[in-house]
């Protein structure tokens, strides 16, 4: 079973780490769903890798293996296997329209709890965030009403409780 899965990477914040971490699911054939990557220590020492990819277990486990092989990798964590975690994607939706066709993009972002970034009187840029399901249903529904462009970040998540991992 291919189920989805979000891996948490602790790197070392120095130039090609990020090439080696793409190069090793490329090389492997592997495919990568979404990719974030942000500084996360106060003396900008560590990044925090965050890939969505899908596999069977086998294949999790062998991703996971080589990626803490690799030198500047300090902890690689699978947090789906690992329980409880918030998973947050955030997109910006461009939809342009008139008339009803406005009336309805308003309407469907007050549900989707979307809020208007920019507005031109032709168009307007939304900010969506939420789970990737919740993204994804968002920018089909816009699709219907003018929907021009979209930008997505990918997924960002951290493990729940009261512990760093």
């Amino acid at each position: 079973m291919n189920a989805p899965h979000t891996l948490s990477i602790l790197v070392d914040n120095e130039a090609g780490v990020l090439a080696r971490i793409v190069g090793l699911f490329s090389a492997r054939g592997y495919n990568i769903e979404s990719l974030t990557v942000a500084d996360v220590s106060v003396d900008h020492a560590v990044s925090r890798i965050t890939v969505v990819t899908s596999g069977p277990p086998a294949v999790i486990e062998q991703i996971m293996a080589q990626l803490d092989r690799l030198v500047p990798v300090h902890r690689v964590l699978d947090l789906t296997a690992l329980g409880p975690h918030v998973e947050r994607e955030m997109a910006l939706v461009k939809v342009a329209g008139a008339g009803e066709k406005r009336v309805e993009a308003l309407r469907l972002a007050d549900i989707f709890r979307a809020r208007p970034v920019d507005t031109t009187t032709g168009s307007f840029v939304f900010e969506v965030s939420g789970s990737t399901e919740k993204v994804d249903s968002f920018i089909a529904l816009m699709r219907e009403v003018g929907l021009v462009e979209v930008a997505r970040t990918g997924v960002v998540a951290i493990a729940r409780g009261p512990e760093a991992v």
